[in-house]
């Protein structure tokens, strides 16, 4: 019976686990049945506003919408990780919510990923499609636990052996093993799974599933406990969340329309192999933000884009809100260009060449460059100009 207690114990995950007194499971049932561990639910939510609603924020009805939006954004997809898919004993592949958007999100990557504990070992299948660039990593730590995310082990596109149908095998455990490995820490809790595109369009996605080794029985039933449990660490990643980024975007006013190199990205997560620039922009109805690379080093991809104040990009379906390594438009001596207008100069004046990125009638935001996997990593040039300026022969 204590064997199969702490198995199940260990299949809540770490960051579950609720304090000492919180355990009282006669307690917990009574405010269950009662619909009172709901309205505590319902109430830590409403707290979230108050990050849209500050004073350092902006407070047009555009980016208060989009704001509110984005907490349903979250909510949603946290709702879709803790209470179906937080189990590290029956864990699932799985992708991040449709439109679910955070921290500067990458238009050219799909994101997945899935629980683990780190005293597991687990196998990865799949094939590797055609994909650009796959990387998986192991991650300890949390936004709703201590606002960092670090990479324990990685293994990308680079270092993984596939066979010659794309198909392959990974082992994740903290014992080093043969093959391809995932080296997992004690306090590891998670995997991120980033495929990054260079055309959406024409490259097969990699396809993956994760099974744990060893017999871990069936899921246990979901019990009041269990729902208590899981609805206090919605609340608790959800403002985790919310406060991490909403830092991260004030602090950033001071890259006003420029790029300088950013390192919150290795506490938060970050791809390794990626070399990112952030900064924040502000542009009036007259205004153009020219962002020139005069160098583009070999590197397996790189991609800029433009993003809302919540560091949501914009929507790239509709607009020319991002561009990489494969739709960028070229300079003769090899370096790009990039116009952040609210329309786009080169109707008036053709001779600009270079590529405009669509504001999609926001006035403010945030914006991203990245290097992948490169030799070396130039810096950007940016300077802000009047658009007759621009468009004048």
């Amino acid at each position: 019976k204590m064997l199969q207690a702490d198995k199940n114990n260990q299949d809540l995950s770490e960051h579950e686990k609720a304090k000492p007194e919180q355990l009282n499971p006669q307690a917990i049932e009574r405010k269950v049945v009662s619909g009172e561990v709901w309205d505590e639910f319902c109430d830590s939510l409403k707290s979230l506003g108050k990050y849209i609603t500050s004073p350092e924020t902006p407070d047009d009805p555009l980016n208060r919408a989009e704001g509110f939006r984005y907490l349903t954004r979250l909510l949603r997809g946290t709702l879709e990780s803790v209470i179906e898919g937080s189990s590290p004993n029956f864990p699932v592949m799985r992708p991040i919510g449709y439109m679910v958007k955070m921290g500067a999100d990458n238009p050219d990557i799909l994101y997945m990923g899935a629980a683990v504990h780190g005293a597991n070992e687990y196998r990865i299948r799949g094939n590797v499609g055609t994909v650009n660039y796959i990387s998986i990593a192991s991650i300890s730590g949390g936004y709703g636990r201590d606002g960092t995310m670090t990479v324990d082990g990685t293994i990308d596109s680079s270092t993984l052996k596939a066979e010659p149908d794309g198909s392959f095998e990974i082992v994740l455990s903290q014992r080093e093993h043969s093959g391809n490995w995932l080296e997992l820490s004690p306090e590891t809790r998670s995997i991120n799974v980033r495929q990054t595109f260079l055309n959406r369009n024409t490259e097969k996605p990699a396809e993956m599933e994760i099974e744990v080794l060893g017999d871990k029985g069936t899921p246990p039933p979901y019990t009041a406990e269990r729902l208590h449990r899981h609805l206090q660490n919605v609340s608790r990643n959800l403002h985790g969340t919310v406060k991490v980024f909403s830092d991260w975007t004030h602090s950033l006013k001071s890259n006003m329309n420029v790029l300088p190199h950013e390192e919150n990205n290795r506490t938060l997560g970050g791809d390794p192999n990626f070399f990112y620039f952030h900064g924040h922009w502000s542009l009036e109805d007259d205004e153009v933000l020219e962002i020139r690379a005069p160098v583009i080093p070999e590197c397996k991809s790189w991609n800029f884009q433009l993003d809302n104040y919540w560091m949501e990009s914009l929507d790239y379906c509709y607009h020319s809100a991002t561009f990489n390594k494969h739709t960028a438009a070229y300079e003769d001596d090899g370096s790009v260009v990039l116009f952040v207008a609210h329309s786009d100069p080169r109707l008036q004046n053709p001779e600009l060449g270079g590529n405009w990125v669509d504001t999609a009638s926001h006035n403010n935001g945030t914006l991203c460059w990245r290097w992948m996997e490169a030799k070396n990593h130039p810096p950007l040039e940016t300077r802000l100009v009047k658009f007759s300026e621009l468009v004048a022969v």
